[in-house]
């Protein structure tokens, strides 16, 4: 339960941006980020479980990580730079949030 607790969150987050009338594109457009990174964290680990070299193991741990977190960022920064400041803002704080909620899961 707790290795979904990020993606509750995330659908919890919508009514939170209707009821304070966030921008709802801000929130796409963080749900978008945060199911892509998660979709690569899935990619990267099922390699991961095809290998046995230590080198292979680090590398994609390593390197799906640092790649998980600049694409993310980039995709923000992109897409709130084209669709404005609000809803660029409002995407990064649901994104660090859910980074939170995620990282908080993994810890417990």
């Amino acid at each position: 339960m707790l290795r979904y607790l990020d993606l509750i969150a995330l659908a919890l987050a919508l009514p939170v941006f209707v009821v304070a009338s966030l921008p709802i594109a801000g929130w796409a457009l963080g749900a978008g980020v945060w199911l892509g990174q998660r979709a690569l964290q899935l990619f990267f680990e099922s390699r991961l479980r095809r290998t046995d070299e230590p080198r292979a193991v680090v590398g994609y741990t390593a390197g799906g990580a640092i790649a998980r977190g600049w694409l993310a960022a980039l995709a923000v920064l992109v897409v709130g730079i084209l669709a404005g400041d609000d809803v660029g803002l409002s995407a990064v704080v649901l994104v660090l949030a859910l980074f939170t909620v995620y990282f908080a899961g993994r810890v417990l």
